[in-house]
């Protein structure tokens, strides 16, 4: 028997989640549906893929060989959807909802707005805004269609994602005005003398998990507001900052940064895309090299 797609999405989110019972509840399944489902995947591959004796499941060496695999199929299956959709000339979306990040820069937004509005006159167009788990959990509850994340090497097998060639750079920024530029703080351990300006999702929490002195915002804009009346030091984005700091903004010269970070797109595996959310994926991950809206009919 050929391996389901349903069973191979369970396996690739148990090695995700680590346990059988958070994979069921992201899959919105019962946890010996799960279970069985994962069973017969072994049955079918011929091949043991958890090693079940511990409390947790832990994977197998031929289970870790067959997860990128397995990954690599459901990645195709997605294409497959994607595609499809886009042939689609029905079932269009009242509302195709996206969520922004301020690691995400792209230049080629302003034309996919203008774009869109043409391609998709009655679809009602959202944007959100958040970072890190937020964007992952507002994708996965369904509450956006799209989302754009500082990329991780790991997303729950219930998202799809993609790599964009946008990049952004992140730095450690101060007002001129703070002690710390004045005394010239060049080190790590200096910078900890004074308050950070740090992102807090709010999933995670303002300082979970961290030490020192901090406040915390889910929102860069936010940070880069505290850093300028000088309440502190953040990572911040340096577009941000060049379109927004006011020349009021100083970057430290710290060891390791500024930092290059790519982004990622990310969206649901649960259901078939639509063909304006088929579409947007489509033209953002070709960097809106189409300048006109007929080339994607």
């Amino acid at each position: 028997m050929n391996p389901s797609i349903e069973a191979l999405q369970a396996f690739a989110e148990v090695a995700a989640r680590g346990s059988f019972s958070a994979a069921a509840r992201a899959l919105g399944k019962s946890q010996s549906t799960l279970s069985e489902s994962v069973a017969n995947l072994e049955i079918d591959l011929g091949v043991r893929l958890f090693d079940r004796t511990g409390r947790l499941p832990v994977l197998t060496p031929e289970g870790v060989s067959l997860l990128a695999r397995t990954r690599q199929v459901l990645d195709s299956v997605d294409v497959l959807k994607r595609h499809a959709a886009e042939l689609s000339i029905e079932g269009v979306e009242p509302r195709l909802t996206l969520v922004l990040s301020d690691t995400f820069q792209s230049t080629s937004l302003e034309r996919f707005i203008t774009l869109f509005a043409e391609r998709f006159p009655d679809v009602e167009l959202e944007f959100l805004f958040g970072e890190e788990d937020d964007v992952l959990h507002l994708v996965d509850e369904g509450r956006a269609q799209l989302g754009f994340i500082a990329a991780r090497p790991h997303y729950p097998a219930t998202l799809a994602h993609q790599r964009l060639d946008a990049e952004s750079r992140i730095g450690v920024f101060a007002a001129k005005s703070h002690p710390l530029v004045k005394a010239g703080v060049t080190s790590h351990p200096e910078l900890s003398r004074y308050r950070e300006l740090r992102l807090g999702t709010y999933l995670q929490g303002g300082g979970a998990g961290k030490t020192g002195l901090s406040w915390s915002s889910p929102s860069y804009l936010m940070l880069l507001e505290m850093t300028r009346i000088g309440a502190g030091w953040a990572e911040l984005p340096e577009w941000l900052v060049e379109n927004y700091g006011g020349d009021m903004l100083q970057q430290l010269d710290i060891p390791g940064w500024p930092r290059s970070v790519r982004v990622d797109m990310v969206w649901s595996r649960r259901s078939r895309p639509g063909p304006a959310l088929a579409w947007t994926l489509q033209r953002l991950s070709s960097g809106g090299q189409h300048d006109n809206a007929g080339d994607d009919q």
